[in-house]
Formats: structure tokens, C-alpha cells, sequence
């Protein structure tokens, strides 16, 4: 049997129709009926050979050991390339924003056709990496052009209200290189555009390029959400409790440090463990487990779950950034959630809400004149969405930059779902022991 199917492989006839199954299944999936022009290139590699499409080694010529290492790498580049781009994707985790669901340390997959693969926007890239060469900070790691328009396969299925989400960074269409982490716009309303421009490198980012971001989607286009005393609430129901949500506790305790080995054995991170002798006070990431637990201990006087109840100071960091909305990011909104095709009634009050959406994410010429608004020049008093819009939020409360400080996630941004982790690594601790054993091939959830 075993013989069989080895001559059967070796047929040249049975390779092409298997490839060029394969390939016509793929060319439906993408859409693109021009590439059938690439069952030619197919034919010829299998029956006429006209052309030596493996042009590294001479046809004839005796395999030695560098052309089948050759041929190896050549094969798995492609492979990975392809998986990559359509299946799935590894990432890390590099902030604590997502703890304790996720961690700093975690390295992860990400389903790419649970919402179905986005095409890239630009085509022509160094493989491998994401916006910038290697070992550089500011050589771009793609060509600007061809660029391609939004396109998204057809997946698994849509996002759903909890899932936690791989997307491109909304406000990452422009960056300051000196300060990647922190978004441009935060550091304009502060600092001032002109300043930027005149002491920094500054470069635009096309939506694949930006930098990406994982949250939880809280909310899906049509939603109202909320924020109340730190409590989420979405179509004025209180979230549903779902993964390791934490917030920024005051712990006064009397006079004494807290052992670091019960932070330990609580898995709280050396860089959260903020102390101030002066007061004896701690501000600690807790979630509802870890602060019962710590109630225990004998030298705790006070706990209390920390509030940010400063409203009008926040609003050139909490979105949208207009100070008619003062809000905070223990209490917003509500906010309604844009859908595709659904039409809002606009007016100067509720402008600072869509603004980006209609001028940014759906390239509209949207001005305000004489106290009237313009949408590519026209007078307009409402507008249709051309895209599903998402609301994300970290399950770290209080330390997370997400959707309440910079908005909306357009469907064009959305990568993929986190599909499971495969390492788990603790900065804190030396190799054997900073492995996390317990984390490895777990689900996220």
C-alpha cells in the first residue's frame, strides 16, 4: 500500500490535478478569478516544463545536500508565509493590560479564519515582520505602493460579545518614532502638532502596518455600553463575568511591608507591586480572588477599590476627547456602538463621537463652517456607517489603553481571535523556573 501511494505521488499527472484542486479552491475562497491565469504556471511545473521555476538548482543535476537544504527552506517559507497570512499568526504578550487572563510573557496564536483572513494592504513587504526592519527603528518594512483596498475572507464566523481580539491599532495611522508606545494624537492635544513635527520623526502607518493591540470585545456594532463606578455595562445590563478582570486597589496596612513571597504566591508581578512607606499604602492590581485573599492578612487595615472621578480634567485623554464629554474611565458613556448601514442624526453636540469614523476610517471630507456640517462638501444632518465598529476593553481595568481612551475599532482593523497559548514565560524569575508549566497549551477564554 505504502508503495502505492509513493508512485502514485511520483505521477506527474496525479500532482497536477491535486495542485490544481487546491489552488481553484483557494482562488474561490480570495474572490480574485485572475489568478486561474496561475493554473498555467501549475501546468508547466508538472507537464511541459518550458520553465525552470526552481531556479536554484539545474534540472538533471544531482541532488547534493545544500540543494535539498535549499529546497527545505524554500518550502517552509512559503508554507509559513501562507499560514500566516490565512490561518494563524503567533504573537506575545508585551503589557499587563490584559492580566490576569492574559500575562506578560505570553506567547500566543491567533485565529486568522475565525473572523476570516484580511488581505494585506500592501502587498510587497520584508517577511516576517511587522512595520519596521530589522534591527532598525525607523527603516519601513514595507513598499507604500501597490496598495490594495480592504478585503476580508470568509471565515468561521463573527465576533462575539467576550472574545478577545488581535487588531490593528486605531490611532496608529500616525506615529511619533522616538515615542512609538504612545499615541500621536494623545501627544498633539497635549503637546501640539506643530511641536511634533518640528522635533520628532513622524510617519504614517497604512491599517495592516499598525501596530497590533489584543483586548476583549466588549461590545459588537448596535451596542450601548457604559461605564459606571468601574462597573462595565452593555444595553444596561452589568457584563457578564468572563475571564480574570482587575482593578487598582489601595491597600493601607499598619506600619508593615506585605511578605513578597505572598505576592508571589498571588502571581502579582514585581513592576505592581507600588509601595509608599511614607503612607504605608500599596496600589495593587487585585482581581475578586486575590483581594479576598489578601483580606486575610494580618497586617491589613484598609482595602479600597481606586475610583478616577476627576472628569474635568480627563478629557484630552478619555475619548472623544471634547470637553462636553467629561468622562472618565471608571465612568463613561453610554455610547452607542455604529453598525454597517446603520444612519445617525448628526449635530455639533454628537459630532466628537463619529468625527474620526466619517473623516478618518471612512475617508470622508467632513468639515464644520458657519456652524453647519459638510461632508464632502455637501450640508449633511445624518450619515450611513460603511463599516461594523467594536468597543474593546482590557480585563486589567485600570491599567489598559483601550477603547475608552481612543474609541472605536473599525471591522477593517480586526485581525483575528486568540486561539491559545503555547508559552508562558515569567520576566520575573530565572530560566527553568520562569516557565509558566501551567499555562502552556491552555485556551484563552
Amino acid at each position: 500500500m505504502t508503495t502505492k501511494i509513493r508512485t502514485l505521488f511520483k505521477n506527474r499527472y496525479f500532482n497536477l490535478g491535486l495542485s490544481s484542486l487546491i489552488y481553484i479552491l483557494m482562488v474561490i475562497w480570495i474572490g480574485n478569478y485572475w489568478l486561474l491565469l496561475g493554473l498555467a504556471v501549475i501546468f508547466d511545473f508538472y507537464i511541459t516544463r518550458k520553465v525552470n521555476w526552481t531556479f536554484w538548482k539545474k534540472r538533471g543535476q544531482k541532488r547534493t545536500v545544500l540543494i535539498e537544504w535549499v529546497d527545505a527552506i524554500v518550502f517552509a517559507v512559503i508554507a509559513a508565509l501562507l499560514i500566516r497570512m490565512f490561518l494563524i499568526e503567533a504573537y506575545t504578550i508585551p503589557t499587563s493590560s490584559m492580566e490576569k487572563t492574559l500575562m506578560v510573557g505570553d506567547y500566543l496564536f491567533v485565529s486568522k479564519v475565525s473572523y476570516g483572513p484580511k488581505m494585506p494592504n500592501t502587498p510587497i513587504s520584508f517577511p516576517f515582520v511587522h512595520n519596521t526592519l530589522p534591527f532598525s527603528k525607523k527603516a519601513k518594512s514595507y513598499v507604500e505602493w501597490p496598495r490594495w483596498p480592504y478585503k476580508r475572507l470568509a471565515g468561521l464566523g463573527s465576533i462575539k460579545r467576550n472574545d478577545v481580539v488581535v487588531f490593528n491599532f486605531p490611532e496608529g495611522d500616525t506615529v511619533v518614532l522616538q515615542d512609538p508606545n504612545s499615541s500621536y494624537y494623545t501627544l498633539a492635544r497635549f503637546y501640539g502638532r506643530d511641536y511634533l513635527w518640528q522635533n520628532f520623526d513622524i510617519v504614517y502607518r497604512p491599517v495592516d502596518k499598525r501596530d497590533n493591540y489584543i483586548k476583549r470585545c466588549v461590545a459588537i456594532p448596535g451596542d450601548t455600553v457604559r461605564v459606571v463606578h468601574g462597573q462595565l455595562y452593555v444595553n444596561g445590563k452589568e457584563q457578564v463575568k468572563i475571564g480574570e478582570r482587575q482593578y487598582n486597589y489601595r491597600i493601607i496596612t499598619n506600619g508593615g511591608t506585605i511578605n513578597p513571597k505572598r505576592f508571589e504566591e498571588l502571581g502579582i508581578a514585581k513592576a505592581d507591586q507600588n509601595y509608599n512607606p511614607a503612607e504605608s499604602e500599596y496600589i495593587i492590581p487585585l482581581t475578586e480572588g486575590m483581594l479576598d485573599r489578601i483580606k486575610d492578612y494580618g497586617n491589613i487595615v484598609k482595602i479600597e477599590r481606586m475610583e478616577n472621578t476627576d472628569s474635568t480634567r480627563m478629557w484630552q485623554m478619555i475619548f472623544p476627547h471634547n470637553p462636553s464629554y467629561p468622562w472618565t474611565e471608571d465612568n463613561f458613556g453610554p455610547l452607542w456602538i455604529p453598525s454597517k448601514g446603520a444612519t445617525v442624526g448628526l449635530n455639533l453636540d454628537n459630532l466628537p463621537l463619529y468625527e474620526r469614523i466619517i473623516d478618518v476610517y471612512e475617508n470622508n471630507d467632513l468639515a464644520v463652517r458657519n456652524g453647519a456640517i459638510y461632508i464632502n462638501g455637501k450640508p449633511s444632518n445624518s450619515y450611513t456607517f460603511k463599516m461594523d465598529y467594536y468597543f474593546m476593553m482590557g480585563d486589567n481595568r485600570h491599567n489598559s489603553a483601550d477603547s475608552r481612551f481612543w474609541g472605536f475599532v473599525p471591522e477593517d482593523h480586526v485581525v483575528g481571535k486568540g486561539s491559545f497559548i503555547w508559552l508562558s514565560l515569567d520576566k520575573d524569575r530565572h530560566f527553568p523556573f520562569n516557565i509558566r508549566w501551567k499555562r502552556i497549551f491552555s485556551g484563552i477564554h
